[in-house]
């Protein structure tokens, strides 16, 4: 069985700490426990991930890379696709250049074939708008479409961990 190419913005890395947000932060442990099998996904980040995880304060810095050691994943770097698509996502309208890290957030997870988004930034990255956006200008531009979805869609109430 082809595992599901996943990328994780840093939100979905985040939550794992969120103690101001117990549900969400229960949801992404459980989610994290899917991640290291290692059976269902193959794990992407990016390295616009890696330079906002650099920039947490101590002692959640060291916490969330120990979090991310537990998991195996692949780092993309940024290149030239990468910018000129996350361009082209503000040229349309997906969001504004202001929030151009989202919006490399989502290219750098478009070109590497990932097939879902996970996040729990519901106000640029998990809503309609932007999804109906970024797969409006994924499909014109020859690229797949994308879901993103909070971390909590990922997870079976069961225990069991089919999608």
């Amino acid at each position: 069985m082809r595992k599901t190419r996943i990328y994780l913005d840093t939100s979905a890395i985040g939550h794992l700490v969120a103690h101001d947000t117990p549900e969400r932060m229960w949801d992404t442990q459980k989610f994290w426990r899917i991640l290291s099998e290692g059976e269902l996904f193959e794990v992407f980040i990016s390295s616009v991930t890696e330079q906002e995880l650099d920039a947490c304060p101590q002692p959640t810095r060291s916490i969330l890379l120990q979090h991310l050691a537990d998991i195996s994943f692949e780092t993309i770097d940024e290149t030239e696709e990468i910018l000129a698509l996350a361009e082209e996502y503000v040229k349309q309208g997906v969001l504004s250049k202001k929030h151009f890290n989202d919006l490399l957030h989502i290219a750098h997870a478009v070109v590497a074939d990932c097939t879902i988004i996970a996040s729990w930034n519901f106000k640029h990255f998990v809503n309609i708008r932007t999804i109906d956006r970024v797969n409006a200008v994924n499909l014109t531009n020859g690229y797949q479409q994308v879901r993103i979805v909070p971390p909590s869609m990922l997870i079976s109430e069961g225990g069991d961990n089919e999608l």
